[in-house]
């Protein structure tokens, strides 16, 4: 928001520099992006925090310089305006609607001039970026950046049975808003109207038919408190944004509504000639109740450590508007002003306090504590896991919570997830922070692919990330989202290897498994299982399901399916993984043991089988070990080979058995039994033939 430094001096009488000035409110939390010199005048670029509309206004600002600089406000002040008759006898208002218009009231002036304004109200405007446009439309916009109320000004002789009735929109109504564009309205849409059609949107912009022109005589000037909810969805619905909207979007101030008017209609009174009525058409049939609230004093020091005088603590309350009464020694009493919405408990008490008293003034200290801290045992296991992906070249990403909708009818969830409804699967935010981004994330795969993108467009072809992070799903009692903490591995381009410039090969399905692998070894869990499947993003024949010893399903392993590859325009083969770490960490730590050498030799046998195409390591490793054989210690694997003289539906496939006693050297005989036996059973079993 831009302010006028020479109208904060008129507010305040301060003496600082606009330079000192930046420097000054932006400690206190309203950073001043830039200071722009003009002619006579210094104009602020102030960014308002989003819960702060009381700031949208030089009064705003002037309030907060008036307690940086131990000075007072000096309230805007005017001639008393000229008044005749009553507004019940020339108009009325009616509000069909006050959940979304809890207060309006309307004020008339006739006989006024509608000409252009004096130079001082157009130079004023024009330096905080308004462009003047006649004298009434100018006084209103005068006092919206003065006061922070916006308002309207209505033609009454164009305003049909000369009434105002606040009301909602009927569905598919037109309104040709000021810009001159023709709006089609929804149902729930609140319009300003007049007895017969609508004449503005309200809290966004008036309507062409009833603006003020050069032939307009009497003014009906409009100051109400509009439902923030309704005008933010209303502008948006609309793709609209203006001042007024800003202001009501954030929270007006309902108790400024006959005080900005009354300004108006004194400076339209001086500069517009007229009469005003004697008083405002004042409709709020539920006036909003005072907030009181407890503070402690002694809370400033235990919150932020703060030794704050008492006196100064006054003095800050009372700068702001706070009022204040002490109802014992320890205890006072607090009454927010109407304009401060954001004041709601005793911290923020303390954070009024804190932020003028100074902020750099906070020391940094841990909290007092009889017991030493530990890491909980999850935290110690996710921190191996996260530090061997890393010494196995994968960098960590972080993305946000929220995605985007259309990733996810494409993705298959983890197993936890999967098994639900896909109508019911999804946590969809109904105020999304990020515009497009009106979900909470399923599954981590979308912002790996985002990072993946992110990286490719910057030239860099060869990226392994991992993240560690919650997904969500809509709970099946209705209540908070389910939550699981998972695991996902992306990976493309080529394997490089340390010291290395150039990599010496592609990366494939198995480092991703191999680091997983390894990932889950360094937690100290059993050795994970892969079986063939179909998983909806990753593509037929190159895909696995990733299972628990015991044969649970737990995420899915392999290449990246064409069409989301090519939604993300991804021109190389991309491998992903993702997995329940929550019910990984959850399954039962392996037994730290530690043997002795072996005393004996261990004798080793290779064995080449061809066994069909659909049989995989995974089940003939699992088969060896099932088989218990004696002195067996298990089973590698040598190579593959499939091509010339092996059918097209087979291959062949090398293993090297390891046997040893702990008793004593084995014979010959005794291990090419064992081995025979070993032979028989599997290809019985996979109808195999020895190559």
């Amino acid at each position: 928001m831009l302010i006028s430094y020479n109208w904060l001096r008129e507010l305040t009488g301060t003496i600082l520099s606009p330079l000192e000035l930046r420097e000054r409110l932006t400690m206190v939390g309203l950073a001043i992006d830039a200071v722009e010199e003009k002619e006579s005048d210094a104009v602020l670029d102030v960014e308002i925090p989003s819960n702060r509309p009381d700031c949208l206004s030089h009064v705003g600002i002037a309030r907060e310089v008036a307690v940086v600089v131990s000075g007072k406000l000096r309230p805007p002040s005017g001639k008393p305006a000229r008044s005749e008759g009553r507004s019940t006898d020339l108009t009325s208002v009616e509000i069909r609607d006050p959940d979304l218009c809890p207060r309006y009231a309307a004020r008339l002036v006739r006989g006024v001039r509608i000409s252009p304004s004096p130079a001082w109200l157009a130079k004023r405007l024009e330096e905080i970026g308004q462009r003047p446009i006649n004298n009434v439309a100018d006084i209103t916009n005068y006092v919206l950046h003065e006061l922070g109320q916006p308002l309207h000004a209505f033609d009454l002789a164009k305003l049909g049975g000369q009434r105002i009735v606040v009301r909602r929109a009927t569905a598919g109504e037109k309104l040709k808003t000021l810009d001159g564009v023709e709006r089609t309205l929804g149902a729930n849409m609140l319009v300003i109207a007049d007895a017969e059609r609508p004449v503005a949107l309200a809290g966004i912009m008036g309507g062409e038919d009833s603006e003020i022109s050069i032939q307009t005589t009497e003014v009906l000037i409009e100051s109400a408190y509009f439902n923030p909810d309704s005008v933010r969805q209303t502008a948006r619905k609309l793709g609209m944004d203006t001042e007024a909207s800003r202001r009501f979007e954030r929270g007006a101030d309902c108790e400024n509504v006959l005080r900005a008017q009354n300004r108006c209609v004194e400076l339209i009174c001086e500069i517009a000639g007229g009469v005003a009525t004697e008083d405002a058409i004042d409709v709020y049939p539920s006036p909003l109740p005072a907030r009181s609230i407890s503070f402690r004093p002694c809370r400033v020091d235990s919150l932020t450590s703060l030794r704050v005088a008492e006196t100064e603590m006054k003095r800050i309350l009372t700068g702001l508007g706070i009022a204040h009464t002490e109802e014992s020694s320890a205890v006072w009493k607090c009454v927010p002003p109407s304009w401060r919405i954001d004041i709601e408990r005793e911290e923020d008490l303390v954070e009024e306090i804190a932020r003028h008293f100074g902020y750099d003034k906070i020391g940094s200290e841990l909290p007092p504590s009889n017991q030493s801290g530990e890491h909980q045992p999850k935290e110690l296991k996710i921190r191996k896991l996260r530090r061997t992906l890393q010494a196995l070249g994968l960098d960590e990403a972080i993305n946000f919570s929220f995605i985007e909708l259309a990733p996810d009818n494409q993705l298959e969830l983890i197993p936890e997830f999967h098994a639900q409804d896909p109508e019911h699967a999804f946590v969809t935010l109904k105020n999304p922070i990020i515009e497009h981004q009106g979900r909470m994330r399923p599954t981590l795969i979308p912002g790996l692919l985002n990072s993946l993108r992110h990286n490719l467009n910057h030239g860099i072809r060869s990226v392994r990330l991992f993240e560690t992070g919650r997904i969500f799903a809509e709970s099946d009692s209705g209540e908070l989202p389910k939550e699981r903490e998972a695991l996902a591995l992306i990976a493309t381009g080529g394997a490089l290897e340390a010291n290395r410039a150039q990599a010496p090969r592609e990366t494939d399905f198995y480092d991703l498994k191999g680091s997983l692998e390894a990932a889950v070894a360094a937690m100290n869990r059993a050795s994970l299982r892969f079986t063939k499947a179909h998983v909806k993003h990753l593509r037929e024949g190159q895909s696995a399901r990733i299972l628990l010893a015991d044969g649970t399903p737990l995420g899915s392993l392999g290449t990246l399916g064409e069409r989301i590859s090519d939604a993300y325009k991804l021109r190389q083969l991309v491998y992903v993984a993702e997995l329940d770490l929550s019910r990984l960490l959850d399954v039962e730590e392996l037994p730290v043991q530690y043997k002795p050498l072996p005393r004996y030799p261990s004798v080793v046998r290779d064995l080449t089988i061809l066994v069909d195409r659909q049989i995989t390591l995974g089940e003939l490793l699992h088969t060896i070990e099932g088989r218990q054989v004696d002195d067996c210690r298990g089973a590698q694997l040598v190579g593959t080979y499939e091509g010339a003289n092996i059918p097209e539906d087979r291959r062949a496939i090398t293993l090297r058995i390891e046997y040893r006693s702990d008793e004593r050297t084995l014979l010959n005989e005794e291990i090419e039994d064992r081995h025979r036996g070993l032979i028989d059973s599997l290809l019985r079993q996979y109808s195999a033939q020895l190559h």
